[in-house]
């Protein structure tokens, strides 16, 4: 006897309606989902930073005696190819922001615009980001300089790009790049989807900022404390603003000027540590 083709509801197996747009998503798929995403981005990068910055402390020599390298050459002497790397790298470390957008969307939300990373107030977003820039970066490379004196971080190199005409874009793009990933994931996505799952306010704070200060581990005990600090300020004036966009700008001119500013004066000024 063949099997009817249709279940005993009468529709066709394999073609029964989903959820609609913008419904309910269980705990455990927002649980998973989130694991997911650190786990293709910054997670990954923690995971990673813990085990570079366990090699430098088993190296022989002291922490400030070691390099951590942040744009570095993929292939020197080989200009176009090093380029060619160079924008690749850029461009898949922003997948998961677009993933971010997806699953934002279709959570029923206006993608990256729920969580405050749009062009509706640019010049309050830049504003903010500027006056946040130079308090954190100006705070920030006082405590760099002490903590290396102090021998608990490595000598944070910047950049080491051959001379060459895309350098100061690539590292133009490299800042925003990591701002726009670092602000949408740990902040703008962490936060909204740790609130889902019932955190309370200060626990995702807690778990945003740990999770900034792990992923920059690699720079040494300074790198992950002065990133956790920046994490927690970041995520209070998230919640005041409602807003990544400052962030992001805030963020993006702290790195152009971290690796614009090393370009120029490395090896010119005495107060600036070089490997």
């Amino acid at each position: 006897m063949r099997q009817n083709a249709q279940g005993e509801d009468g529709i066709a197996p394999g073609t029964r309606p989903g959820p609609p747009p913008g419904a309910a998503v269980g705990r455990r798929t927002l649980r998973s989902e989130t694991l997911l995403v650190l786990a293709l981005s910054l997670g990954a990068s923690a995971v990673s930073s813990l085990i570079s910055f366990t090699g430098a402390l088993t190296r022989p020599g002291g922490l400030k005696d070691q390099a951590a390298h942040l744009n570095a050459s993929h292939a020197p002497g080989r200009p176009w190819l090093d380029l060619s790397w160079q924008v690749f790298g850029i461009a898949t470390a922003l997948v998961p922001v677009f993933l971010v957008a997806h699953l934002l969307l279709r959570e029923g939300v206006p993608g990256l615009r729920a969580i405050g990373l749009d062009r509706d107030r640019p010049g309050f977003d830049l504003t903010r980001g500027t006056g946040l820039a130079a308090a954190v970066g100006g705070t920030g490379l006082l405590f760099y300089l002490g903590v290396r004196a102090a021998g608990f971080n490595l000598t944070v190199v910047p950049e080491s790009l051959p001379e060459v005409w895309w350098k100061i874009p690539v590292l133009v793009a490299s800042a925003v790049q990591n701002a726009v990933l670092e602000e949408v994931v740990v902040v703008g996505y962490l936060l909204r989807r740790l609130g889902q799952l019932g955190w309370t306010p200060a626990a995702a704070l807690v778990a945003s900022a740990v999770l900034r200060g792990s992923y920059h581990l690699y720079q040494g005990v300074g790198g992950f404390l002065g990133n956790m600090a920046m994490g927690v300020v970041f995520v209070l004036l998230y919640r005041r603003w409602g807003r990544v966009g400052p962030l992001v700008a805030a963020h993006a001119l702290i790195d152009v000027v971290a690796f614009v500013g090393y370009a120029l004066l490395a090896g010119e000024v005495g107060w600036l540590p070089t490997a």
